[in-house]
Parts: C-alpha cells; sequence; structure tokens
C-alpha cells in the first residue's frame, strides 16, 4: 500500500476523502508540539528542533496497513513518509514563522528527521530546522509555530514545551499563551467559514502560541 507514504500535510480535500468520517469543520490534525531552540558556538541561534506528536486517528491513518500486526513500526520503515514530510514541509514554510530584531527569518533545509510510532501508537515526527543566517538573541528572537489555514491544529505541550541546547550563560526562554478554542467554539467553524476568509486572511497566528528567546 505505497499510497500511504504520502505527506502527512495532505490537503483538506484529499484527506477528506480518505477519510470521509471526518468532521467537516477544521481543524483535521492535531500537533502536540516541543521545541527546542539550538545555540552554536558564538552564541547566536542556528537552528529550531521540533518534535510534534500527532493525534490518534491521523497517528493510525499514516499508520494502517504497515508493519506487521501487534508490533509497532520502526524508525527505518518509517523513513519513507518522514523523507516525504521533511520535503514537503517548505511548500507550507515549515510551519514555522520567526523574527529576529523584527525581520523575518528564513529557515534552509530541514535535517536529521524521523519518524517513529510510540508505544501509544501515536506518530511523532523530529526534525532540525537550521537559520540560514544565525541570528542574535539579544536582538528580541520570536517565534511562532502555526498552520495559517488552521487545518492543522498545533498546540503546545502542557509540560516543558521549549528547551534550548547551548545556550550562553543568562538566556532564558518563554512562552506567551495563545487562547486556543474550546471543542463547542471549534465545531461552530465550518469549512464555510474558512473558504470565505479573503486570501492570505493568517486565522493560525491568532491561536498561536508565541516564544521569545533573551539572552543578556
Amino acid at each position: 500500500m505505497r499510497w500511504r507514504f504520502c505527506s502527512l500535510f495532505i490537503p483538506a480535500a484529499v484527506f477528506a476523502a480518505f477519510l470521509p468520517g471526518v468532521a467537516a469543520a477544521h481543524p483535521h490534525v492535531w500537533v502536540s508540539a516541543r521545541v527546542q531552540v539550538i545555540f552554536d558556538t558564538k552564541g547566536e541561534i542556528e537552528a529550531i528542533r521540533h518534535a510534534w506528536t500527532f493525534d490518534e486517528m491521523y497517528s493510525a491513518y499514516v499508520t494502517e496497513g504497515q508493519g506487521k500486526d501487534g508490533e509497532l513500526l520502526t524508525k527505518a520503515e518509517l523513513a519513507p513518509l518522514a523523507k516525504t514530510n521533511v520535503e514537503s514541509l517548505a511548500e507550507f514554510d515549515f510551519f514555522t514563522f520567526a523574527k529576529a530584531a523584527n525581520a523575518p527569518v528564513e529557515f534552509g533545509t530541514p535535517i536529521d528527521y524521523s519518524l517513529e510510532q510510540r508505544e501509544d501508537k501515536l506518530v511523532v515526527l523530529r526534525f532540525t530546522l537550521p537559520l540560514k543566517t544565525p541570528a542574535s538573541a539579544s536582538k528580541a528572537f520570536s517565534f511562532q509555530v502555526y498552520d495559517p489555514t488552521y487545518f492543522v491544529d498545533f498546540e503546545m505541550e502542557k509540560q516543558d514545551p521549549v528547551g534550548m541546547a547551548g545556550a550562553p550563560k543568562g538566556c532564558s526562554v518563554s512562552v506567551l499563551g495563545s487562547n486556543p478554542l474550546a471543542a463547542a467554539d471549534t465545531k461552530k467553524l465550518s469549512e464555510s467559514f474558512f473558504s470565505g476568509l479573503s486570501p492570505g486572511y493568517d486565522f493560525g497566528i491568532k491561536l498561536a502560541s508565541r516564544i521569545i528567546v533573551a539572552c543578556p
């Protein structure tokens, strides 16, 4: 069943066709996100390391028909899907939007990527997203992880959502909370609501947490 190795982030119309029982309203995919800010030897931010855990239904969808019954899929078995996903993420700006000194940050090609199936059967995508140009955290570095169309609902993990690696002494990170929609509110958002939005309307940013990294 080679068609299973499609991108996790397929368009809404295609996703609905594969899963006719899915609810009509956005979002269609739920992701619990954890990030790590990586510093280089000069004390500048050089990459963001992502770990995205997908919801139960979508994890089951992408792994159905793969591997042996009752056995978890290995990273090697999921490698083709991992490759497809990191290659497709550029189309969506990696769902990562950062600013350094109030200027947009550009990212390079994702590296060090993998997919794994946890004991609870949830699928986790991990990848490192390097900055094209390392950025100083002493000049207001911030970023958000979200889907502008709200097809994918990203929510930061409740425990330890953000970490740092190689950070100079005195650096800190803070997460400014979002206002995620309640389940009842989500159901009110029909497809017609989203199709009626003007081009470029960034709905997802309204619900996204903002992560701020500060160094002395």
